[in-house]
């Protein structure tokens, strides 16, 4: 029997397989309203198979979007756009998750295809917030040094979007701590240079990502996971390494964690990352064998990929990205190509063969 196929059961939730729509902005969204792109984006995935459907990373408050175009939870007038989402995607039979996220020094800047630089603060820039006042990259302008206040701001602002996103019918809360983001910069010893209790020890640098972990969790029903996506490692010896990921694994178990969403890189600007088929697994491997379950993710792109990672118990989930942005059907196809059953939508039963 396929493990890939095997339905996997997290809290109360059963996952129909270990397919999982890793989150992808689609920077589309206006003043972090969903769209009707978005319902036919997420949508069409959960048609074709998938297991799990994270939303892309929708923002916690308005200056944390990485662009204008990014989704948002900061206002209860975002949830009824949202919730189109998240019905469609339970009524095919998909579970929908959201990934809850700040983007920290990394916010303000220009759609993708208009170049993604920094916007500057005269055309539709804002000012940006991160653990010490140290840009991206050369050129940009520095971030401000989030306050006691601010810091205090932010873990509330992840716990209301957590009320709006189970209101607006979704069942895994992903909290955003990798890609050089808010969370991930305060891990950093790179990114974070503070001398308070969020900075300079491995408990401090932890201990932002702890408390919005605990706050998700005060909200977020017991029979629902909590993910939390790292980066667990930053492809530098100055900066976070993996061994620093296993030991904050179970911690954040203990605060309140169901899974570890392993990817990697993100806040280094000039980083040397060795991209390439299953180049991030071990990560997911070794955090797996720290005690909490894990997802993998990075190049995941074939069944019999998947379908290994599995059957090695490197992961738990496995989470795919591109593959899934060029084949919303994967999951329908990878089915047959391993001989597992898996339901076709009826409208489409006359293209089973």
């Amino acid at each position: 029997m396929s493990l890939l196929f095997t339905p996997l059961s997290i809290r109360n939730l059963t996952f129909r397989n270990r397919i999982v729509m890793s989150p992808m902005c689609q920077y589309t969204a206006g003043d972090g309203y969903a769209a009707d792109w978005h319902v036919v984006h997420y949508g069409t995935r959960a048609a074709g198979g998938t297991g799990l459907i994270i939303v892309e990373a929708t923002a916690v408050w308005p200056e944390g979007r990485i662009t204008p175009g990014d989704l948002g939870l900061w206002s209860d007038d975002h949830i009824s756009g949202l919730r189109r989402v998240a019905d469609f995607i339970m009524s095919q039979g998909s579970i929908p998750g959201i990934q809850l996220a700040h983007a920290g020094r990394k916010a303000s800047c220009a759609l993708p295809w208009e170049g993604g630089k920094q916007l500057d603060l005269k055309h539709g820039g804002w000012e940006t917030v991160a653990p010490s006042a140290i840009p991206f990259s050369p050129g940009e302008r520095a971030p401000g040094e989030a306050d006691r206040i601010c810091i205090e701001r932010i873990i509330e602002g992840f716990r209301e979007a957590a009320v709006r996103a189970l209101k607006a019918g979704f069942r895994v809360a992903e909290i955003h701590s990798a890609h050089g983001y808010l969370l991930q910069e305060f891990l950093s010893p790179i990114s974070n240079k503070r001398t308070d209790r969020y900075g300079g020890s491995f408990d401090n640098r932890i201990r932002l990502l702890i408390e919005v972990t605990e706050a998700v969790r005060s909200v977020w029903p017991e029979e629902y996971p909590i993910f939390v996506r790292i980066s667990s490692t930053e492809w530098s010896e100055e900066g976070w390494t993996p061994e620093e990921s296993v030991r904050l694994a179970p911690l954040l178990q203990k605060a309140g964690a169901d899974l570890i969403d392993c990817s990697s890189g993100g806040n280094i600007h000039n980083a040397k990352i060795p991209f390439g088929p299953n180049y991030q697994v071990p990560f997911a491997e070794m955090v797996k064998k720290s005690g909490i379950p894990s997802g993998a993710v990075g190049m995941i792109t074939t069944a019999g990929q998947a379908e290994e990672i599995l059957a090695d118990g490197k992961a738990d989930l496995i989470l795919m990205g591109r593959e899934l942005l060029r084949n919303p059907y994967f999951p329908l196809q990878a089915a047959a190509g391993l001989g597992a059953g898996i339901s076709w939508p009826l409208q489409y039963l006359r293209a089973k063969v």
